[in-house]
């Protein structure tokens, strides 16, 4: 006979009534001494989604721990090791990150230009607050409610479109100067991701934060960062798309580019739409983006052809990778609308 599993962190508690007309429960005496409560001590009741009570002491007691996080460093460790390292400390939720040099040695010039460059390209809220020879210092500034998880990923959303719409625009003139500004504009997008992704984490593993990031629920984390993930790679394709252009030595043929270019308009159109619906919670507008997918896929073919024909033989692989990744854009727009459909279905339901 297999043994139920047995449930941690879990008991039976009887609902009392006192003075005729008000419910108690009892709370766990181990609980509130690890939690230094006492007769007369606030508590928090709230009321969650799902109808469930949630309570917690008003005030938390204070803990050591998980506001500072220390990285120690040798001479000769490699930079992107660190800053992989700082990053995940980052993404974990910890505000202030130590970088120090072990056994009173320096950090070398090359490793503290990396963090800093790093963390003034990357990391949204974080400012160097100590700057030495052995210890580099980066605080996170920003409080959740300054930049929730819906105003990072709109502005994550309208650069990337603009990013799509100016590397087609390079491509059109061949412009590599306006192609390079493209590929430069892609950080922008990254870093709100990883401000994206320490939200999230930050929300999963702490129920009362949800709210003041701009979530309903936790159950909305796996979905905003699908979202976030495939607005990144919308943003890597049109850094893509310009680097391709910057490959090209003669102006792409006319018939051809006029097929570039209206496959392009309705990827974007796909794109802005998914994440409109996303924000207006617009069920059938994302079921309207991810139909397009099907047009896409046919003026693809008929984009393709004409660039076989119409292309020199040195110059068809870099535009037909062009041509991939306005493809991947309505892709990506379509794997967007689906989360959208599984964030809003209840609004479609008898």
């Amino acid at each position: 006979m297999t043994k139920e599993p047995e449930k941690l962190n879990e008991e039976q508690r009887k609902l009392q009534v006192t003075g005729g007309s008000t419910f108690i429960v009892s709370l766990p005496k181990e609980w509130a001494m690890k939690n230094e409560l006492k007769r007369g001590s606030q508590m928090t009741v709230r009321e969650e989604d799902d109808g469930s009570l949630s309570i917690a002491p008003s005030i938390f007691p204070k803990k050591e721990k998980q506001d500072e996080a220390f990285i120690k460093v040798a001479f000769n460790d490699n930079p992107d090791a660190v800053m992989r390292t700082a990053i995940s400390a980052y993404l974990d939720g910890y505000n202030i990150l130590h970088i120090r040099a072990q056994g009173q040695k320096v950090l070398s010039s090359k490793l503290r230009n990396h963090l800093k460059s790093f963390a003034r390209h990357y990391l949204v809220g974080t400012e160097i607050v100590i700057d030495t020879p052995t210890d580099l210092t980066l605080q996170v500034l920003l409080n959740y409610p300054e930049l929730t998880v819906q105003n990072a990923l709109s502005r994550m959303s309208i650069i990337a479109s603009s990013m799509h719409k100016e590397a087609i625009l390079a491509l059109t003139k061949l412009d590599y100067q306006s192609a390079k500004s493209v590929i430069e504009t892609d950080r922008e997008v990254n870093r709100f991701g990883l401000y994206i992704v320490r939200l999230l984490k930050l929300a999963v593993s702490n129920q009362r934060i949800v709210k003041e990031i701009g979530l309903s629920s936790q159950r909305e984390c796996l979905g905003y960062r699908l979202i976030a993930k495939a607005v990144e790679r919308t943003a890597d394709h049109a850094t893509k798309i310009a680097e391709n252009t910057l490959l090209l030595k003669e102006p792409v043929n006319p018939e051809t580019l006029q097929k570039i270019t209206e496959l392009s308009t309705i990827a974007n159109s796909m794109f802005e739409n998914a994440m409109e619906a996303l924000f207006k919670h617009d069920f059938n507008l994302a079921e309207n983006v991810i139909e397009k997918l099907g047009q896409v896929h046919r003026i693809e073919k008929e984009t393709v052809l004409s660039a076989s024909h119409n292309t020199k033989i040195e110059e068809i692989v870099n535009l037909r990778l062009i041509i991939e990744s306005v493809r991947r854009t309505a892709e990506y727009a379509s794997d967007i609308s689906e989360v959208v459909l599984n964030l809003n279905v209840n609004s479609v339901l008898g």
